[in-house]
C-alpha cells in the first residue's frame, strides 16, 4: 500500500509546473470551482436537493460569481503571491475580498432581476462558504508545498515552485529605505542567496513608495510582512539608526527565529575598508554600550601622524587595536613590541595586509615587529634610540584578575616593574609622549591586578611632577577605562562559547555590573586623550551606563536565537548559573577615586584629580617591592603593595553558593 506522503509527492510531481502563468491558471481554475461550489452548496443544504428548481432559476449566478470573483482576486493581487509563503495575514485579507465579491454578485443579480430570487439567508451563507473554501484550500496547498519542498527539494516540481531555477533563494526583508538600503539593494538585486521581498522603514512617510523596484512598508507592518511572505532573514540597512533601535530590532527579530545580517557603515564603505555586500551576523558587541561619538580627526593625528610610535603589548586586545588605529593616522614608523611570538606574528600579518589593501596606506608606514620584555630597561632604551621613537603607548600588562591573584609575584613583576622600566627608558631617551593604559580596577582595588595598575599610575604621576619641575622629559599621562568587549578572556567570548556548547552560562553574582566599551572606540579615545595631554593627567573615558552581567547573558541567549531556561520557562534551551564571586572580584567597578572630575575639550574624555605619593616615599617603597619580588616573597610584596595603594583592600574569599535561576 502506498504511504499517503508518497502519494502526495507523486501527485505533485505529475502536475505541469513549467511557468508562473501555468501555476496561476491552475489556481484560477481551483478558485473557479470553489466559487461554483460555494454558490451551489446553500441551495443544496437549504432545499435538501442537489439540483432544485430554485437553483435552476438562479443558475446564471454561478458563471457570474466566477467572473466577478476571479476579477476581484486578480485585481487585488491575490495571484501574485507565492502559495508556499502564504501567511495568516494574507488569509485574513480574503474575508473582505469575498464580501466584496458577494456584494457585487448581489448587485448585478438585483439589477438584472428575475422571478425566483434566492432565499434571504443565501448571501451570508455564500460569503461564509466562499471564505472558508478559499482559506482552507490555500492552507492545504501551502502546507503540502512546504512539505514537498522540505522532503524533495531537488525535483522538477520543486524547481518550478521555487520560480528560481538557478538556486533556492532565501526570502529576505530589508529593514531601511534610505541611502544605505538603496546601495544594498542595487548590489543584491541578482544575488543568488537573496529573494528580496520588501523593504521596511520607521519613517511612515516612506510607506507605499518603492525603493529599487521594491515596495516600502511601515515598520508597524513588520510582523505581518514576515508572516505573509515567509521571511527567513532580515538585512539591517540602518547604519545611522540609534544603537538602542538597532538593539531592539536585532533582539526582536532573533527572538522570532530569523537570521539578522548587518551591512557595514557608510563611512567604511566610502573609505574602501568594506564593500556594501560585506554582510555579517549581528554581534553582541555591536549592541552594547552607546552610540560611538565621531572622533576628532585632529586629536587622532596629533600624537602619532608623521612620528615614530612604539606600542608595548602590541599583540594584546588593546595594543593590537591601538596599532590598527595608529596605522590609519600615517605615522612615519610603527614599532610593535610584544613578548608573545604568536601574538606579534598575528598583528604583524594583519597590519601588512592592511598596508597592501587599504586605500591611502600603501606608502605608510615602516612597520617593525620586535620581540621583547618590558622589564628589560637597557634593551628598551636601545630600541627607543635605534628607531627614533617619539611616542610610546604602554599597553603591556597582565590583566586577568584570577590569574594574577594566583600568580602575585609574576603579575607585579610584569605590571609594576615593567611599567617602571618602560617609563624610565622613555624619560632617558627624551620622548615626546608617554601614555599608560590603565583600568577602572585601579580605583579602590580589591585585587592585585587593580592595585598594581594604581601603583603604575602613581609612578607616572611622580614622573610627570618631576618633568614639570625640571622642564625636561616626555609628556606623561594615563588613560583609565573599563571593560572592552571581545578582549581575550572577557565575558562575551566566554558566553559565546558556552552558548555554542549548550550552556549553562556562568555568572558570578546576580547583581554584578560592569562598564563596557568596544575596543575600537576605546583605542580611538586613547589616541585623542594623548592629543589632549599636557602632562600628569589621569584621563577617564566616558563608559556610558554600567550593565548587569546577567542582563548581558540574557541578551546573548536571545540574540543566538535560543530561549532562556529558568523556573518560569523550564522548557527553554540555555540556563544561567550563578557561581559566586571569585577572589579579588568586585560587584561593581568605579572610574573615579575622588569625588569629582573635570570636562575636557572632548565630551567623552574627562580629567580626574587624584592624590599622588611623595617621590621619596614612592622610591623607597618601589625598592622594597623589588627586593620582595627578587626572592619571590608574595606576602612581603602584598604588604608593600598595600603601603603603595592604601585603598587596596583584598577580597580573598567568597562562600556564596552557586544558584541556578
Amino acid at each position: 500500500m502506498i504511504r499517503p506522503d508518497r502519494l502526495v509527492l507523486r501527485l505533485l510531481e505529475a502536475l505541469p509546473f513549467p511557468e508562473v502563468l501555468s501555476r496561476r491558471l491552475m489556481l484560477i481554475a481551483l478558485d473557479s470551482a470553489l466559487f461554483v461550489f460555494s454558490f451551489w452548496l446553500p441551495f443544496a443544504l437549504r432545499l435538501n436537493q442537489p439540483f432544485s428548481p430554485m437553483l435552476r432559476s438562479n443558475l446564471f449566478l454561478l458563471p457570474l460569481a466566477v467572473a466577478i470573483g476571479i476579477a476581484v482576486l486578480g485585481i487585488s493581487g491575490w495571484y501574485r503571491g507565492l502559495t508556499r509563503y502564504t501567511g495568516s495575514h494574507a488569509l485574513y485579507a480574503l474575508l473582505p475580498r469575498t464580501a466584496l465579491i458577494v456584494l457585487l454578485v448581489l448587485l448585478v443579480s438585483t439589477l438584472v432581476g428575475h422571478d425566483d430570487p434566492p432565499f434571504r439567508a443565501f448571501w451570508p451563507l455564500v460569503w461564509l462558504f466562499c471564505s472558508g473554501a478559499l482559506i482552507a484550500s490555500r492552507i492545504v496547498l501551502r502546507d503540502l508545498l512546504r512539505y514537498w519542498l522540505r522532503v524533495r527539494g531537488d525535483g522538477p516540481a520543486a524547481v518550478a515552485l521555487a520560480s528560481r531555477p538557478a538556486s533556492p533563494k532565501i526570502p529576505t526583508l530589508v529593514f531601511g529605505a534610505g541611502q544605505a538600503a538603496s546601495l544594498l539593494l542595487s548590489e543584491l538585486r541578482h544575488h543568488p542567496r537573496f529573494e528580496l521581498v520588501a523593504a521596511v522603514d520607521d519613517d511612515p512617510t516612506l510607506s507605499g513608495r518603492q525603493l529599487q523596484q521594491l515596495p516600502v512598508h511601515s515598520s508597524r507592518d513588520l510582523a505581518a510582512l514576515i508572516d505573509r511572505y515567509g521571511i527567513r532573514q532580515v538585512l539591517l540597512a540602518i547604519p545611522s539608526a540609534p544603537l538602542v533601535r538597532r538593539r531592539e530590532l536585532a533582539l526582536q527579530l532573533r527572538g522570532m527565529g530569523l537570521t539578522v545580517l548587518l551591512m557595514p557603515s557608510l563611512s567604511r564603505i566610502a573609505t574602501g575598508e568594506q564593500a556594501v555586500t560585506d554582510l555579517r551576523p549581528v554581534a553582541i558587541e555591536e549592541l552594547l554600550g552607546r552610540d560611538p561619538s565621531p572622533p576628532d580627526p585632529d586629536l587622532l593625528r596629533l600624537p602619532v601622524c608623521g612620528r615614530s610610535v612604539l606600542v608595548t603589548g602590541a599583540g594584546g586586545s588593546i595594543g593590537s587595536e591601538l596599532c590598527r588605529q595608529i596605522l590609519r593616522q600615517q605615522p612615519a614608523r610603527l614599532v610593535l613590541l610584544e613578548q608573545s611570538e604568536a601574538g606579534l606574528y598575528a598583528i604583524e600579518q594583519e597590519l601588512l595586509g592592511s598596508l597592501a589593501t587599504e586605500p591611502g596606506l600603501h606608502s605608510h608606514p615602516l612597520l617593525i615587529p620586535l620581540l621583547g620584555d618590558v622589564r628589560d630597561q637597557s634593551r628598551l632604551q636601545q630600541l627607543l634610540l635605534e628607531h627614533n621613537v617619539d611616542a610610546l603607548f604602554h599597553a603591556a600588562a597582565y590583566k586577568h584578575v584570577p590569574l594574577v591573584e594566583g600568580n602575585i609575584c609574576a603579575g607585579l613583576c610584569n605590571n609594576l616593574l615593567g611599567t617602571r622600566s618602560v617609563l624610565e627608558a622613555a624619560m632617558a631617551c627624551d620622548l615626546e609622549r608617554f601614555i599608560l593604559i590603565s583600568t577602572d580596577k585601579a580605583v579602590r582595588p580589591t585585587n592585585v591586578m587593580g592595585a598594581s595598575k594604581r601603583a603604575c599610575e602613581l609612578l607616572v604621576q611622580a614622573a610627570a611632577a618631576r618633568i614639570t619641575a625640571t622642564g625636561a622629559g616626555p609628556v606623561c599621562s594615563m588613560v583609565r577605562f573599563g571593560n572592552v568587549l571581545g578582549s581575550s578572556g572577557s565575558v562575551v567570548p566566554l558566553f559565546r562559547e558556552q552558548i555554542a556548547s549548550g550552556g549553562p552560562l556562568t555568572v558570578t553574582h546576580p547583581e554584578i555590573t560592569r562598564y563596557f566599551m568596544t575596543i575600537p572606540e576605546a583605542a580611538q579615545l586613547v589616541l585623542q586623550a594623548a592629543g589632549l595631554a599636557q602632562g600628569g593627567e589621569v584621563f577617564l573615558l566616558d563608559m556610558g551606563e554600567p550593565l548587569r552581567i546577567v542582563d548581558l547573558a540574557r541578551q546573548m541567549v536571545r540574540l543566538s536565537g535560543c530561549r532562556l531556561r529558568d523556573a518560569n520557562h523550564p522548557d527553554g534551551d540555555i540556563s544561567i548559573q550563578f557561581t559566586g564571586l571569585r577572589p579579588g572580584e568586585k560587584l561593581y567597578e568605579e572610574l573615579l577615586i575622588g569625588d569629582s572630575d573635570c570636562p575636557t575639550a572632548h565630551p567623552l574624555i574627562h580629567l580626574a584629580h587624584e592624590s599622588a605619593l611623595a617621590a621619596d616615599r614612592l622610591s623607597e617603597l618601589m625598592d622594597q617591592m623589588e627586593q620582595a619580588l627578587a626572592v619571590w616573597d608574595e606576602q612581603a610584596a602584598v604588604a608593600v603593595l598595600q603601603q603603595l595603594v592604601p585603598e587596596y583592600g583584598p577580597n580573598t574569599a567568597n562562600n556564596e553558593p552557586a544558584i541556578t535561576p
